[in-house]
């Protein structure tokens, strides 16, 4: 069963990627559209999340799809009660996208009673492709990957996101970046939190965070990682993927150490 959800994934993530390419690099200022501050929505992210959504709808008509454009309160709410979900953000990095900045992906992932089944994220500027079921293992471009040994948070490199979308958390975010920075060998910041956590999962990261993500942001990232032997967790402990909040990473002595630092840079707001 998870392979044939996988397939499914694989192929609806080739379709939304196939948009992607159609569109690089010829997208005008005119037709970008603002959700929020600096959060950019095109006919890009809606042509490909309409493909994502037409493949799993020949596939699996009577399972219900979480995605980020057609995402509405009362919709999630709905989505979060169906025993089998498909999670989707059908192009994660628009502005990364709009730039002609390589990084933005695909992200669609399957859970099944509220627990993740199988997730994918393709990486369509640099054809990067990667891929985990349950208790299958995460590969990347077909290849099994694992986590980093690095067992120092002073050796560590830290992916994050930047909470523009809930500024009122900047203050919070800051203090911990500051931390973070302090105590770590670097940060670095991409702008596609799907991808950050493929990173973690392929070893070029040793720990992750972000503040206040919604669910399409990391969960077919969360299982990628932790299929690739990551601990993924909120700030507060359990993760919830139907809901969403703020994500930790790590290799399991990075993310302890991460976890620690964190809890103690800051009195972290719930979620």
């Amino acid at each position: 069963m998870a392979e044939s959800l996988l397939a499914v994934a694989r192929e609806a993530a080739e379709a939304a990627a196939a948009v992607h390419r159609r569109y690089a690099g010829s997208v005008s200022t005119e037709s970008w559209s603002e959700k929020g501050a600096a959060d950019f929505v095109t006919h890009v992210d809606h042509e490909a999340e309409a493909a994502v959504v037409s493949v799993i709808r020949s596939h699996y008509p009577g399972h219900a799809i979480l995605a980020e454009e057609a995402a509405t309160d009362d919709s999630a709410a709905l989505a979060r009660q169906a025993e089998h979900l498909w999670i989707v953000d059908p192009l994660d990095g628009t502005t990364n996208f709009l730039h002609g900045y390589p990084m933005y992906a695909v992200s669609i992932a399957f859970v099944e009673r509220g627990r993740l089944s199988a997730g994918v994220v393709h990486g369509t500027a640099t054809h990067d492709r990667w891929y985990a079921t349950a208790g299958g293992g995460a590969f990347h471009n077909d290849r099994r990957i694992w986590v980093s040994e690095i067992e120092s948070l002073s050796h560590a490199l830290i992916g994050t996101g930047f909470p523009f979308k809930v500024l009122e958390r900047m203050d919070e975010y800051t203090t911990q970046f500051r931390q973070v920075l302090a105590h770590t060998a670097g940060i670095r910041r991409a702008g596609s939190a799907a991808l950050d956590l493929c990173h973690l999962a392929t070893g070029w990261f040793d720990g992750f965070w972000e503040l206040s993500l919604a669910p399409w942001d990391f969960a077919a990232g969360a299982l990628i990682a932790r299929e690739a032997g990551a601990v993924v967790t909120s700030l507060d402990g359990e993760l919830d993927v139907t809901r969403g909040g703020s994500v930790v990473g790590g290799n399991p002595v990075i993310h302890r150490e991460l976890l620690a630092l964190l809890h103690a840079s800051t009195e972290p707001v719930h979620g």
